[in-house]
């Protein structure tokens, strides 16, 4: 039914979750808060993070 919803509106599900993450990374710029809001890994907290702050890739969460 949800997916009906999604296929309606013309947004696929996994991109309107993308554009929450990569928000949220804007947002808090914190990989733990990724990891506990959308059960994400550390590595894939870390890379949002770093694409929505480039400035950050020579900083202490850098992979």
């Amino acid at each position: 039914m949800a997916q009906q919803l999604f296929q309606r509106v013309g947004v696929p599900a996994g991109r309107l979750r993308v554009d929450r993450i990569v928000d949220e990374a804007r947002h808090s710029a914190d990989p733990v808060r990724l990891m506990e809001l959308f059960g994400l890994s550390n590595l894939s907290a870390t890379r949002y993070v770093l694409s929505a702050h480039p400035d950050k890739r020579n900083g202490p969460i850098a992979p």
